[in-house]
């Protein structure tokens, strides 16, 4: 029985060099000054410059906000929102990846409404609908350019809050595969690998729907079939486009669905250790799909086949546990650990992690009934690589 609500306000415009005709997209929705949120990193590499040419070409008047982090905090988002008050910008913009995204929802968000970010952590709580808000994902991972909510660290208690309202949905979203292209294997594995686990778990939500399963077994498949190729061919165009067009899937899934217990996990993984997300789920992946594999084996199933596992003759729960092994040989080509202490993960921070984890909505509509005891026991298997 299915009671459920689909709702995507966000309009997609997807194809190879798009970002160098984005000023004539925006220009309708831009009547002061845009402001440009992203990182450094990502401006001192020129990946940009067809971007700001268009913009220039369009006549937008545009400021840059270049100081975004990984993990981005509320004091970032302070500092975002005081820029974009001094500099008068009435659109906002996030180009780059997640962090970018979810920075310029956050600063979107308080330019209309009182106090501070972390005062809106959970579900539909802003009361201003943010100013316009554009992104244009550069990694083919987050799913930020299509989803309802944006992650912001407290430095207070080093939680990473979960803003979810249906008006951080951005208007607008860019999909251009040549701004991947020049990607690093090491940020196409870990986004890679953030795509696969929004699908998955997405699919195995208690609050899944056949829409949202849908999107997700899709991207599944378009993973499986891509992700090795861009991270080993990275210049290839085919490869790098369906990849970004299966992190939008995953995304606009999960948007509907909610997650489960790795980004539960993995968020605080995050915020405590400044763990980057994507090789944190990835690495989280195969202990949490163990854990849940007794609550829902013929969804795993559907997701082993989607992986490219063969399941002739399995009984459910034996062709579902192919999907582990398919997680666990995908982590080892391209390159990601095989435990979380590697990572960094410190089991000395269990109490701390365990109780950041359990306070995030995703283990409400994690597959299987999640207690404290069960997080705490996912995160000594994945510390030390126990899958038997």
């Amino acid at each position: 029985m299915y009671n459920f609500n689909f709702f995507f306000p966000t309009t997609l415009k997807s194809g190879y060099g798009l970002a160098k005709k984005a000023g004539e997209l925006l220009k309708p929705y831009v009547h002061k000054k845009l402001m440009v949120v992203t990182d450094k990193g990502l401006v001192d590499s020129g990946a940009l410059i067809g971007f700001f040419d268009s913009l220039d070409q369009a006549g937008l008047k545009y400021d840059i906000y270049q100081d975004v982090q990984p993990n981005p905090s509320s004091e970032v988002i302070d500092d975002a929102v005081a820029f974009l008050r001094s500099s008068d910008c009435d659109a906002i913009i996030g180009i780059g990846g997640g962090s970018s995204i979810d920075a310029s929802k956050a600063v979107a968000a308080m330019a209309t409404n009182p106090g501070s970010i972390l005062d809106y952590e959970g579900y539909d709580r802003l009361i201003n609908d943010p100013l316009p808000l554009f992104a244009i994902p550069t990694t083919s991972g987050t799913g930020s350019e299509c989803t309802a909510s944006t992650v912001v660290t407290n430095p207070q208690n080093s939680f990473k809050t979960a803003i979810i309202s249906p008006r951080l949905f951005p208007k607008l979203a860019i999909l251009d595969p040549e701004l991947t292209i020049q990607l690093p294997p090491a940020i196409t594995a870990s986004t890679g690998m953030d795509a696969l686990t929004h699908a998955i778990e997405s699919y195995v939500s208690k609050q899944a729907n056949p829409i949202s399963r849908a999107l997700a077994i899709e991207a599944i498949r378009m993973i499986a079939q891509n992700l090795k190729k861009a991270y080993f061919v990275g210049t290839d165009a085919s490869a790098r486009e369906n990849m970004l067009i299966a992190s939008f899937l995953a995304g606009l899934a999960f948007s509907q669905s909610k997650l489960g217990n790795v980004h539960a996990i993995s968020h605080t993984f995050g915020g405590i250790f400044n763990i980057p997300h994507g090789v944190a789920n990835a690495a989280l992946l195969p202990f949490v799909v163990k854990f849940n594999m007794d609550a829902c084996p013929e969804l795993f199933k559907d997701i082993a086949v989607a992986l490219g596992e063969s399941v002739d003759g399995l009984d459910d729960y034996s062709a579902g546990s192919k999907t582990i092994d398919a997680i666990v040989k995908l982590n080892a080509v391209i390159g990601i650990p095989a435990n979380v202490q590697e990572l960094g993960v410190k089991l000395d921070k269990t109490q701390q992690m365990v109780e950041d984890s359990m306070r995030s909505g995703n283990v409400l509509v994690n597959p299987r009934l999640t207690r404290a005891s069960d997080i705490e026991q996912i995160i000594t298997n994945a510390y030390h690589g126990h899958l038997a």
